[in-house]
């Protein structure tokens, strides 16, 4: 790991088995006022967690110990509010669809790097990250039949759709309902819409 002492928390990790290009999308990010730290081994970032947690991570794909998708399955399992950016020198349609459908990328980015896109993308995920852990923060007392309730709620459904996909009676979604709400704080579907997409009540 590249250690350059950053004098604010960093919230953006930067990983590439190239020091000097980790280092240099990392100084690239901090003169946006992004604070970033660059890593040369993702397992070293792997080990940081969750002692030094960050809101995202740009990755490389290819890397000689671990490749950027391994890399990305384990650290979900860390962290699921983590947003991630890829970026490759070898850029392929079958790495660009998995790496925004199996493994969750947010973006995927080509070599050499466009500087306003990294930008974008990272402050998306930045952002994305603060919404999934404010949802994470409110939702985490749920039960697994709370969560599932809550889940089809936000989508529309109605009390009667939600007991036929979950098999349970009008009445029992109605308690559940009442049990979202108070552990929630929120007076109606309105609120546990916003609530859903990470929006501050």
């Amino acid at each position: 790991m590249i250690d350059p002492a950053p004098a604010v928390a960093s919230s953006v990790a930067v990983l590439d088995d190239d020091a000097d290009l980790a280092a240099t999308v990392s100084r690239l990010l901090t003169r946006h006022e992004i604070a970033a730290l660059p890593f040369t081994d993702p397992k070293d970032l792997l080990k940081a967690w969750p002692n030094r947690q960050f809101e995202c991570v740009v990755s490389d794909i290819q890397m000689s110990d671990m490749d950027g998708f391994a890399f990305a399955d384990a650290l979900r399992e860390r962290d699921p509010a983590v947003a991630l950016v890829f970026m490759t020198a070898w850029p392929t349609t079958t790495h660009a669809v998995d790496a925004l459908r199996r493994h969750g990328g947010l973006d995927y980015l080509e070599k050499p790097i466009d500087e306003a896109r990294l930008i974008a993308a990272v402050s998306d995920g930045v952002a994305w990250s603060a919404r999934q852990r404010r949802i994470a923060a409110v939702t985490t007392a749920f039960t697994k039949r709370e969560r599932e309730v809550f889940e089809l709620l936000v989508r529309g459904h109605s009390n009667k759709e939600i007991a036929e996909r979950l098999v349970i009676s009008a009445r029992t979604v109605e308690d559940h309902r009442a049990a979202i709400t108070g552990k929630t704080r929120t007076n109606g579907l309105a609120q546990l819409i916003a609530l859903s997409r990470g929006d501050v009540l």
